[in-house]
């Protein structure tokens, strides 16, 4: 009698080359360990790339689970894409130092992930090293017991006593065998063949009590059927590799506890089920012509995120400042997409990542070189402004008017066209200068013989301003035609003792005009203050800028008693938009400061 080992055997020999191949490559067992090859193909489609600080942290978290050895394939993949990471930084590095003219084999620097990393691959190491002794003993334990439950196998055919009822000894022998666990591969197979071997002259043994054969061949073919069955479901799974991956689990389940059955069913019941895993196997296009798709998509996304970051880094006009940090935050977020981005076609994927790298480090190469140049023009725009400063001491007691007063006016308009010097020297040299130029100017209005004439006329073209002021409404430019005149209105000198209501009257009506276009009056552009003038305008707005910090605190202390606060909350809907305005007029405000303190 043909025994069920070599008739499991003989039955997959059967299977075409084709499917048995495609079995091997495609499927995962529930409860093995996938063929490599499967595996591989899976994990590249489901790939997403990470950060180097999310593939630290997820190998953290590794070590610190119970059974950490037992994840050795995810804990590898996570160490090379952090090491690869932490080897291109310093690339990068190494670039940018080679860059600035120094010799590359002087080159030294520890990226700062380096200790972090060792340490979490030399604990898991360990863990490992423990995890595989154990997994040793413990095989060896399932070895024992599988080897004892052969044993009773063996002499339950060769020695059973009278009364024992062989249809309850064989199920439980065989449920036992079923919940031993794994054994070491090599193993294996040997100890398969064993059981296989004797469970079939056990059978052989029953062909003296027919009876108990059949309703041992009918239980064994119902197994059957119930695989077939579920092979017929996974023909209309939609998800086409789940349907793969317990097709195989189907395969080892036939192979492993499929037991003898009649005659008669055995090779129909094979041809059933290899006919199911055939159709199946055909499906395996869809599946390939599905992640191709996707990865092409993923490839297209990338290419265009490689093409945004080589734009931005070469700018059609001159850059400035503002558009570096822009773009540096820019060029963040997308290098976040595509690290989030799935995987593209295996063999454009080397290339994909060089040609991103290679342009990131382009980015930065024309940024850093443009901060070195600003970093060299700030040092001369600082000559420049240090040259006002001198002239400025140097002529601030001159009293030949017809050649100070133009000069002064000269070197305030030089000063504003000098572009930013370095932060650090920012306030000190601007109060040098106002010193100087404050000096000259009071000396002047004090020394100065303005006659009465020229009061009367700055009364007249004061008068003229306000008339115009009056006639301002909220159309569109109205704001610009105020700063027109409020800008004029400070050009102009004293006027009479007894006109001098016109200031107040001036005041007023500016006041109105600025409600009704909804501007503040600190918030106005304007030209021709006195140094006096731009100090009380400053302290000013430093009070009103303390007030509106504080009234913004208070409004966001308000929010925070709410559970949950949020902008569709009709309550709190109000709340947040006022909280809007006053964080824009704030942002205005400090930005006027800031061309006050500048002297821009």
């Amino acid at each position: 009698m043909t025994t069920e080992n070599n008739l499991s055997e003989n039955e997959e020999n059967k299977i075409p080359n084709e499917v048995s191949q495609e079995t091997s490559k495609n499927t995962v067992s529930h409860d093995a360990v996938p063929h490599e090859d499967d595996t591989e193909h899976l994990e590249e489609h489901e790939e997403v790339e990470i950060s180097l600080a999310d593939a630290l942290k997820e190998m953290e978290k590794i070590i610190n689970t119970p059974n950490a050895g037992e994840n050795f394939k995810r804990f590898n993949q996570l160490k090379e894409k952090a090491s690869h990471y932490i080897h291109d930084e310093v690339e990068d590095k190494k670039h940018e130092y080679v860059e600035a003219g120094n010799a590359a084999e002087n080159f030294s620097y520890e990226h700062p992930s380096q200790a972090k990393y060792s340490a979490l691959v030399n604990i898991f190491r360990e863990k490992h090293d423990d995890f595989q002794k154990g997994q040793e003993e413990e095989q060896k334990k399932n070895l024992e017991h599988r080897q004892s439950i052969i044993e009773r196998l063996k002499n339950l055919y060769t020695s059973s006593e009278p009364g024992i009822n062989l249809f309850k000894s064989i199920r439980e022998i065989k449920e036992e065998w079923s919940k031993a666990g794994q054994v070491a591969k090599s193993e294996f197979k040997i100890l398969n063949n064993n059981y296989f071997h004797h469970l079939n002259q056990f059978y052989q043994m029953l062909d003296l009590n027919k009876e108990f054969l059949e309703q041992e061949y009918s239980h064994n073919l119902e197994k059957r059927q119930h695989i077939i069955a579920r092979a017929q479901e996974l023909e209309n799974e939609p998800v086409i590799q789940k349907a793969l991956n317990e097709l195989q689990y189907l395969h080892k389940l036939w192979k492993e506890e499929a037991e003898p059955v009649a005659e008669e069913f055995r090779e129909k019941t094979w041809e059933e089920f290899k006919e199911i895993s055939n159709k199946i196997h055909e499906r395996k296009s869809e599946l390939s012509a599905s992640i191709e798709k996707e990865q092409n998509v993923n490839l297209e996304k990338k290419n265009q995120i490689i093409a945004e970051i080589k734009k931005l880094s070469e700018p059609s006009e001159t850059p400035n400042h503002n558009y570096w940090q822009n773009a540096i935050k820019r060029v963040e977020d997308l290098r976040s997409e595509f690290l989030k981005t799935g995987s593209v076609p295996r063999k454009l994927s080397n290339q994909n990542w060089n040609d991103f790298k290679t342009t990131l480090r382009g980015f930065n190469t024309t940024k850093n070189n443009y901060y070195k140049s600003l970093k060299g023009s700030q040092q001369a725009n600082l000559e420049e402004k240090l040259k006002l400063i001198q002239t400025a001491q140097d002529n601030k007691n001159n009293e030949e008017w017809d050649i100070s007063v133009p000069l002064f006016k000269k070197l305030q308009e030089d000063w504003k066209k000098i572009g930013h010097v370095p932060k650090s020297m920012t306030n000190k040299i601007w109060d040098e200068f106002r010193d100087a130029c404050n000096a000259f100017f009071n000396n002047y209005r004090e020394k100065s013989n303005t006659s009465t004439d020229n009061w009367k006329e700055n009364y007249k073209n004061k008068k003229a301003l306000l008339d115009e002021l009056k006639m301002v409404s909220n159309e569109e430019g109205s704001i610009e035609k105020i700063e027109q005149i409020k800008t004029s209105w400070n050009n102009i000198g004293k006027v009479p003792r007894d006109k001098i209501s016109i200031n107040t009257e001036f005041n007023k009506t500016l006041r109105e005009k600025l409600k009704i276009n909804k501007i503040n009056e600190l918030e106005l552009k304007e030209e021709g203050l006195s140094e006096n003038q731009l100090t009380d305008k400053a302290r000013k707005i430093k009070n009103q800028i303390s007030d509106l910090e504080a009234e913004i605190v208070k409004l966001e202390n308000n929010l925070s008693f709410f559970n949950k606060p949020s902008r569709e909350n009709p309550l709190l809907r109000d709340t947040y938009n006022t909280i809007d305005e006053k964080k824009a007029h704030l942002e205005t405000l400090k930005q006027n400061l800031h061309s006050i303190i500048a002297g821009e």
